[in-house]
C-alpha cells in the first residue's frame, strides 16, 4: 500500500520560514517523478515543484525541492512567506505515461499575524 504522509505545516507570520516534508511508504521515491502541489480556497490544486527520477528539479518562484534517498523523502522549502503562500500543500509521486499516481492527504500552511 503506497502512504504519502507530509508534515511541517501551521501557522507561519509572514516573512516566516517553511519547510515540508513528505514521507513515502510502499514506493521509492527516487524511481518517480516527485512533486509538491498546493491549493488556496476557492482555487484550483497548481504545481510548484518536482523533482524527477533522474534529479531534474522544475521550480515556481522561490521554493526549493529536495529529494533525500536514504530516508525515502522529499521537502520542500521557502522563505520570505507571504499571505499569499497560505494552502493545502500537497505531495505528489507519480511515474509519467502510465497511471501510476498517488497522493498525500495534505497539510494545510496558513501565513498570518
Amino acid at each position: 500500500q503506497v502512504q504519502l504522509v507530509e508534515s511541517g505545516g501551521g501557522l507561519v507570520q509572514p516573512g516566516g520560514s517553511l519547510r515540508l516534508s513528505c514521507a513515502a511508504s510502499g514506493i521509492v521515491v527516487s524511481a518517480y517523478t516527485m512533486g509538491w502541489y498546493r491549493q488556496a480556497p476557492g482555487k484550483q490544486r497548481d504545481l510548484i515543484a518536482s523533482i524527477t527520477n533522474t534529479g531534474g528539479k522544475s521550480v515556481k518562484g522561490r521554493f526549493t525541492i529536495s529529494r533525500d534517498n536514504a530516508k525515502n523523502m522529499i521537502y520542500l522549502e521557502k522563505n520570505s512567506l507571504e499571505p499569499e503562500d497560505t494552502a493545502v500543500y500537497y505531495c505528489n509521486a507519480k511515474i509519467l505515461g502510465t497511471e501510476y499516481e498517488y497522493w498525500g492527504q495534505g497539510t494545510q500552511v496558513t501565513v498570518s499575524s
